[in-house]
């Protein structure tokens, strides 16, 4: 009974089997090929999905016939036949609802396509078995459906937006929902509305996240602490925060999770001390906490820590202090060290050589002060002879760096960059450089080193290379003639820093033999003139730097894409070309500052999309800003100053939210400013003056510019009260508002400027975008002493108020006092009432006091006379009274500076009333004595008679007085005389 009952069920298996492949031979197509069949519904809604597409590439032309299984980017079930995958790029066009009829998909990818702006299908919630979906930099736009978070079996999601039109999180909460997720990618992707602390503690639900990605997300706040102090991420392999404004101490709870491989927290604003924690992650590869500047470590004890494996530490641009230790030796794994722009000290020690797998070394912006070791201790797994056999980079420049060069430098084979400049060393290049066959990039200028150059590298194919004058011999015409011979295609630079009489026009640098293509072309002689197109032979991706000689013509365009091209300082005029965005697409840094360029600013430079720098100022250029620019998403300086510009600034200026300098200044720009520039929360620099914009002065330029140095308004039309935040704007140290109509009192919170508070402040040169050597550098014109005054090297040492020529009245607050550090204060030509604050010596640094032409009374303080820097004053045309403390360093000013205050006297005024002066006023003084003395004698007759008199008449009427008197007289003589007997 048992065995038929057996018998039944496998009779019945069997049935059901083949009813089932029936069915799906009714419903699919076969592949011949691949014998995986297509099921109909899925084929049908593949075309629909297809219909709604445009395919510039012909990627969907496979998509035809029944077999959708072997359609390009189809995936399919290999025994149902279901589509379980689409991956495609380069589409545009909209994503049909048709998706949805995919029940048994699991893998979206519709990755590096166009879609233009169209918002992410929020019926993407539906594809309940989505396991995997990539939409990174696909062109969407708008917000990202909170639907998403319904996806449950999700354990991949990116939305990855590095362009524009971008995308946007309204709320993060939905994130949670994703309990499957492993991997989330949202670099780009406007975070700005959701609070950092709330972000970091909804990603803590998720325990199987390996991979988050967050790179520039607008993010900002506090991330030192979790809100629970509670860790889930027990999984976290890679995070990457780089690009966020966090301004925050550095998250400690990160040393704490022991999966790490991957940490990515580059510039973000983080400040505080690194946590030697962080140093005993064994399994940490790579570490980048470059560009936060205000972060701290010893780098002995960071590297002394169990780093076995690290490969990548970049802590560029910080205050990382203290000496290389030997203990370096020990990160055999190590293939990157940059610890560029830091304060590390000492030298490099001898067991450096045994990093085997050391690619690029760079200590360059440091204070080492040691020669380099002669030796270096070799590892045993780099095998043969070889020193340091990987190591492609090795920048030591910006040191003060001693002695002679060691001869080990020549035996790195596979170097390909030695940057040496700017230190003190002595003596000869090692002849063995001439023979590394790699060598691309020589750098050693301004150094001590004399000699000339090894004979071999002028055979070295492809180098660059940049010295100083003292290598050349004086009957050269040219560094590069005499020692590139080869006739093979060679590429060099000319790189020209220095004065030579004998090469004054381009017909002498046309003696660069015609094989020669230049990497680098830097003529920054100021003595070059004519035109230039006939003779640059450059090789593609190179840089071509002009600045500052004497050429003239149109702007030439080569004809191979460059990625720098600086023709600042020169004479060419005409106008920008159209086609520059199409002839050098690739173009990073873009200056024709300088020139006599006239028309306007072409629209397709919004379409060179990797420009960091866009410096146009000083032409005759014309029209208005395009809005295009705001397309230039890398775009640090935006320097459109000095031109004849119009219209209104525009609002897609605010989406360029790395911008770190923006100047507008000296043109015809009107109306109100935009408030999106309020997101530009990296600015440093806001330059707007000398222009015709007006309204009221926008309370939230005091809200979040932490990072902002400079606001010049100056010389506009701007109107009200200042109504700004001072105290948020913790880096302001020059605050221009004057020539505009602003009214009311000077707020008392002007006192909260911390960056004009400090006294004592280290020179920061201010440079920005900087590529291959060449950066834009920060300059402002100041009224200084009176006078226009232009700063460039020493602009971080600047500290100015100006406020005049406006509408202000009230007094002198005195919390204004409290700016130690201020150099300059410009109040005049404003209604400003009330005495000048005793506590006004408490600017000790000031250097330029400006009160005039207001309705100041009362005394000038005599404290004023410590002010030991002060060297210009002026306190005109104010009603202040008394005499002038004309002492101390208020005795070097003449007249000019208090004259218009007539109840003022003294020196160097006319003398106060009471003062005696002149030999005129001495007959009239020793009358004056002699009446004195007159009057004197006369009162002392007149009193001594009374004396007697008055007693004796009064004495004379009345006995029994005369007796007491009597009585009184003969006990003062008796006390007086008698006291002895």
């Amino acid at each position: 009974m048992e065995r038929h009952v057996v018998h039944t069920y496998v009779v019945i298996t069997i049935f059901t089997s083949l009813i089932t492949i029936l069915t799906c031979k009714c419903n699919a197509a076969t592949d011949n090929n691949n014998n995986v069949t297509c099921l109909t519904r899925d084929r049908r809604a593949l075309r629909d999905f297809k219909s709604g597409l445009i395919d510039p590439d012909n990627s969907l032309s496979s998509w035809r016939g029944a077999a959708c299984c072997r359609w390009m980017g189809v995936v399919c079930d290999n025994f149902t036949g279901a589509v379980t995958g689409i991956r495609l790029h380069g589409l545009r066009g909209e994503i049909g609802p048709s998706l949805v009829q995919l029940r048994s998909l699991k893998h979206l990818d519709l990755s590096y396509s166009e879609f233009e702006g169209v918002e992410i299908p929020g019926f993407l919630d539906s594809l309940e078995n989505l396991e995997y979906l990539n939409l990174s930099n696909a062109g969407f736009g708008g917000t990202v459906p909170p639907g998403l978070g319904n996806l449950s079996r999700l354990q991949y999601l990116d939305v990855s937006n590095q362009g524009f039109p971008g995308v946007a999180v309204d709320n993060f909460r939905w994130v949670t929902g994703l309990v499957s997720l492993k991997y989330l990618g949202m670099d780009g992707v406007d975070l700005s509305s959701s609070l950092s602390s709330g972000l970091f503690r909804m990603l803590n639900l998720l325990p199987d996240l390996t991979d988050v990605h967050l790179l520039g997300c607008g993010l900002t706040g506090s991330i030192s602490v979790l809100p629970d102090d509670h860790i889930n991420f027990t999984s976290l392999a890679v995070i990457d925060l780089s690009f966020n404004s966090f301004d925050s101490i550095f998250p400690d709870w990160l040393a704490n999770i022991t999966s790490l491989v991957d940490i990515d927290l580059s510039n973000c604003m983080l400040r505080g001390r690194i946590p030697l924690g962080l140093s005993n992650i064994q399994g940490l590869l790579s570490l980048n906490l470059a560009l936060n500047r205000n972060l701290s470590a010893s780098i002995h004890t960071l590297l002394g820590g169990a780093w076995q494996s690290i490969e990548v530490l970049d802590l560029a641009s910080n205050r990382i202090h203290g000496r290389l230790s030997k203990g370096i030796g020990n990160l055999t794994s190590l293939t990157d060290l940059n610890l560029f722009d830091n304060n590390i000290t000492g030298g490099i020690p001898t067991t450096i050589g045994m990093l085997c797998k050391l690619v690029n070394l760079d200590i360059s912006g440091n204070q080492m002060i040691e020669a380099l070791p002669k030796e270096l201790t070799e590892g045993e797994e780099c095998g043969g002879d070889d020193t340091l056999p990987e190591l492609e980079t090795v920048r030591l420049s910006a040191n003060m760096m001693t002695g002679s060069l060691p001869d080990w430098l020549g035996k790195l084979r596979n170097l390909k960059e030695l940057s040496l400049d700017s230190n003190m060393f002595e003596g000869h290049l090692p002849d063995s450089l001439g023979s590394l066959g790699n060598l691309t990039n020589l750098s050693f200028a301004n150094n001590r080193l004399n000699g000339t150059l090894p004979s071999g590298i002028g055979h070295l194919s492809k180098l660059d290379l940049e010295l100083s004058f003292q290598f050349i011999n004086p009957e050269c015409k040219l560094p590069v003639e005499s020692h590139i011979q080869s006739p093979e295609p060679q590429h060099g630079v000319v790189s020209v820093r220095s004065f030579i009489p004998r090469m004054a026009s381009v017909s002498d640098w046309a003696r660069i033999p015609r094989h020669i293509e230049c990497k680098h072309l830097r003529l920054n002689t100021r003595l070059l003139q004519g035109r230039v197109s006939s003779f640059i032979r450059v090789k593609p991706q190179a840089d071509v730097d002009l600045s500052s000689n004497l050429f003239e013509g149109t702007i030439p365009l080569l004809n191979v894409p460059i990625e720098l091209l600086d023709l600042s300082n020169n004479k060419f005029h005409g106008q920008i070309p159209q086609n520059i965005s199409t002839m050098m697409p690739d173009l990073i840094f873009l200056s024709l500052a300088g020139n006599q360029l006239t028309g306007e600013i072409p629209s397709g430079l919004g379409n060179m999309s990797y420009l960091s720098v866009i410096d146009l100022s000083g032409n005759h250029l014309t029209g208005s800003i395009p809005e295009s620019l705001g397309n230039c998403f890398y775009l640090k300086v935006l320097d459109l100053g000095n031109n004849r510009l119009s219209g209104e600034v525009l609002s897609s200026i605010g989406q360029l939210n790395q911008l770190r300098s923006l100047h507008l200044n000296g043109n015809l720009i009107s109306g109100n400013l935009p408030v999106s520039l309020q997101n530009l929360s990296r600015l440093e620099t806001l330059d707007l003056e000398r222009n015709k914009l007006g309204g009221a002065l926008p309370e939230w330029l005091g809200e979040g510019f932490t990072a902002l140095r400079i606001m010049n308004l100056r010389a506009n039309a701007f109107s009200g009260e200042i109504l700004l935040n001072f105290a948020t704007l913790s880096a302001l140290q020059v605050l221009d508002l004057a020539g505009n109509n602003l009214t009311g009192r000077i707020p008392t919170s002007i006192g909260d400027l911390k960056a004009m508070a400090k006294e004592e402040r280290t020179v920061e040169h201010l440079l920005y975008g900087k590529y291959r050597g060449v950066y834009y550098e920060e300059s402002l014109v100041v009224n200084w002493k009176n006078q226009s005054q232009k700063f460039t090297k020493m602009l971080s040492l600047v500290t100015a108020v100006d406020l005049s020529g406006n509408n202000l009245s009230g007094e002198i607050p005195v919390d204004i006092t409290r700016l130690h550090g201020l150099m300059v204060l410009n109040l005049s030509r404003n209604h400003i009432s009330g005495q000048i604050p005793e506590t006004i010596s408490m600017l000790r640094q000031l250097a330029s006091l400006d009160l005039s032409n207001n309705d100041l009374s009362g005394p000038i303080p005599a404290s004023m006379v410590s002010l030991t820097f002060l060297a210009y004053l002026n306190l005109s045309n104010n009603k202040l009274s008394g005499k002038i403390p004309y002492v101390g360093q208020m005795s070097t000013f003449d007249a000019e500076a208090f004259q218009g205050n007539p109840e003022l006297c003294g020196t160097p005024l006319e003398s106060c009333p009471s003062e005696d002066t002149g030999k005129e006023n001495d007959v009239s003084s020793e009358h004056d004595n002699r009446l004195v003395d007159n009057w004197f004698y006369l009162s002392l007759g007149l009193g001594f008679t009374a004396g007697i008199f008055v007693p004796y008449l009064i004495l004379a009427m009345k006995k029994p007085w005369s007796d007491k008197y009597s009585d009184f007289l003969d006990k003062c003589v008796a006390n007086l005389f008698g006291s002895n007997r």
